[in-house]
Parts: C-alpha cells; sequence; structure tokens
C-alpha cells in the first residue's frame, strides 16, 4: 500500500486521480483474466449469487482504497498518508467488535483510543489550537476515509465466503472496482481534470497495476499462506516506516516531531487492539 501512495504522489500533475484508479483496476483486470477466465466460466453459476458480494468488495475495497488516497495526494505528504492509513487495523477491531458483538478487553479499548490520539495527533500537527479551531488537511481525511473503508473490505473479505478462488475472486473484484469508478472517470474528464494519453499516463498507470496491484497482492496472498494471516497483517507495522523513507527520497519531505510521536502511538495502539478478543 505504501509504495501505491507514493506513486499516486509521484503522479500528480501527469494523470489525474480518478483517472488513475480506473484504469489502474482495468488493467489488472485485463492481464489476470486470461489466468482465471475457465474457472469463471466453469462457476458461472455462482457470479449471480456473489455479484452483491462482489459489488460491495470492489466498491470500498478497490474504488474508494484506489482512488481517495490518489486525491489525498493533493493536499498532504506520503509520511501523513502512511501513518493515517496505517490506522485500518484498529477500524477492523472496533467494527469487528459493533458488527459481530464480541467483547473487548480493557486493554484493547485502550489500544484503540491509543492509535485515534496517534492519528489526530498527525492530522492536527500536535497543535492544541488547530484542534480546537478544526483546522486540518482535507487529504488526510480523504485517507482516514480510505482506511475505514479498507477496514470494511478486510471484514467483508473475511466473512462473505466464495466459491471462487482467490486469484479468480480478485479479478473479478479489480472489474467491479472499475465499474463503479467508471462515472466518476467521465465527470473527471468533462468538469475538472481532462486525462491525456500520453507516456506519463502509461508510465503510472502500468506502474501501479504492476506492483501494488498483481505483484503485491500476489506476495501478500503467498505470505499468508506461509505465516499465517494474523501474522502477514503486521506488516501495516512497517507502512510509517515505509512512508516517511519514501517522503524524504522521493519527494524532499520534512519529518517532523508530531510525525514520530503520532506513528509510535499508532503503532503501540495496533499492537494493543490486536491482542484476541476475550469470549
Amino acid at each position: 500500500m505504501t509504495s501505491n501512495i507514493a506513486i499516486g504522489k509521484g503522479a500528480l500533475g501527469f494523470i489525474p486521480p480518478i483517472s488513475l484508479a480506473f484504469w489502474r483496476w482495468f488493467i489488472v483486470f485485463l492481464f489476470m483474466l486470461p489466468f482465471v477466465l475457465k474457472e469463471i466460466k466453469k462457476k458461472r453459476d455462482c457470479l449471480k449469487s456473489e455479484l452483491p458480494n462482489l459489488a460491495i468488495l470492489g466498491f470500498t475495497g478497490f474504488s474508494i482504497c484506489g482512488a481517495f488516497p490518489y486525491i489525498s495526494g493533493f493536499t498532504t505528504t506520503v509520511t501523513n498518508m502512511s501513518i493515517i492509513y496505517a490506522l485500518a487495523p484498529i477500524i477492523i477491531v472496533l467494527l469487528s467488535s459493533v458488527y459481530f458483538k464480541e467483547r473487548l478487553k480493557l486493554i484493547q479499548h485502550f489500544g484503540i483510543w491509543i492509535s485515534f490520539g496517534g492519528v489526530a495527533f498527525v492530522i492536527f500537527k500536535a497543535d492544541i489550537e488547530n484542534l480546537l479551531s478544526l483546522v486540518f488537511t482535507y487529504g488526510d481525511l480523504w485517507m482516514l476515509i480510505s482506511a475505514t473503508s479498507w477496514a470494511v473490505f478486510s471484514i467483508s473479505l473475511i466473512h462473505r465466503k466464495s466459491q471462487f478462488s482467490i486469484l479468480a475472486r480478485f479479478t473479478l473484484m479489480s472489474f467491479m472496482g472499475a465499474v463503479f469508478l467508471l462515472p466518476f472517470l467521465i465527470i473527471e474528464n468533462i468538469y475538472f481534470i481532462p486525462t491525456t494519453y500520453d507516456l506519463g499516463f502509461l508510465f503510472f498507470v502500468l506502474l501501479a497495476a504492476v506492483f501494488p496491484g498483481v505483484i503485491a497482492f500476489t506476495m501478500y496472498t503467498k505470505l499468508q499462506q506461509l505465516i499465517g494471516a494474523s501474522l502477514a497483517g503486521l506488516t501495516v507495522y512497517l507502512m510509517p516506516i515505509y512512508g516517511s523513507i519514501y517522503g524524504m527520497i522521493l519527494f524532499g519531505e520534512k519529518l517532523e516531531v508530531y510525525h514520530f510521536y503520532g506513528a509510535l502511538l499508532v503503532l503501540v495502539g495496533i499492537y494493543l487492539a490486536n491482542k484476541k478478543y476475550s469470549k
């Protein structure tokens, strides 16, 4: 995800955010389709029954989480985006406790509040006046919505079972993500920023489709098979680190003190909140 954030930031001035998100997922769909077409045809009866689930997954995990980080890049930094997005596991725990009525331990509640405090620390730049007057960067809010949408996607992915293989389901979700983005792509081109189909467009679309798209998904899936979903999920701890490195090296961003404290609070909160649920 961190590389995707950096790509979206770097693409500013070359390709509009909705266009990048749409073409990224459409190209992923076209690339993956030949490998899973036989399975999809074989299970076409399942496609109709699973269409509502695929729509929810495609919208939350691919449309919103595909476009909002790119929009966020207009007004905030890669470092901020990475720290805020790392809040997703906390939101997963919180939503799971509400939706599935799972009791949380006191330490988990503590971890949730610590993490939200860390994100607030970053959003308001550790300035009480910014908090009291609600002065913030809109890009940070786009990223917070994206993190929430990813949490909804993650919960839905686990609890909405599928007859399709992981790769076939990923391909279908990519298609649904592109479908939901299409009307917004048209609006973006007509009323906001028209897409210029040049080498810059091709470079960033392929970069976003191949690396944080096909390769990252395949590697993460393999990692889940090797070490389990819980341990694989711990890779979110690396997001603020990689985000700050990308931000400094690629975009000349300056790390502020509130970034360190905010990231520390978020990561400690994630650790505490992901303690096992009490029954």
